[in-house]
């Protein structure tokens, strides 16, 4: 399954590069609407709600809408100049009783997998250690 992240785990001192690959599969089965007298594809159009005309996809951009209803446009280069405080990377911020996490609040799941021999025996030991204390990592994805 291909990987659909990659970076480390970082704890302490310790990093460990890992992949993330999806936990599950999608089976659904995904329709096209089509128009019925010719099976033609009916596709989506653009338009813009201040000009009342049809753009084309290279017009369009970002933006975040405030709860006033605002818009303020984000660029590309905005969303890059953006600070984070670690990148690529899951920083493990503490360890938590298994039992204390509700299942039903947890998103899509990921499988981690090591990246390269030098880290299994690190992802190994970690792994072991979560299962045998029944504890699991609190961490932060960036």
């Amino acid at each position: 399954m291909p990987s659909v992240w990659v970076g480390a785990i970082s704890f302490g001192l310790v990093t460990v590069p890992i992949a993330m690959v999806t936990a599950t599969e999608e089976r659904s089965v995904r329709f096209r609407r089509i128009h019925l007298a010719d099976n033609g594809l009916v596709r989506n159009r653009y338009v813009c709600q201040e000009e009342d005309r049809e753009v084309s996809y290279a017009e369009i951009g970002r933006g975040y809408e405030m709860a006033d209803g605002r818009v303020i446009p984000v660029t590309d280069a905005d969303l890059r100049g953006l600070p984070l405080p670690t990148a690529r990377a899951i920083e493990i911020h503490g360890f938590v009783p298994m039992a204390s996490v509700d299942p039903l609040r947890i998103g899509p799941g990921y499988y981690l997998r090591p990246e390269g021999d030098v880290a299994i025996r690190a992802y190994v030991l970690l792994q072991r250690a979560l299962a045998r204390s029944s504890r699991v990592a609190v961490a932060k994805l960036a």
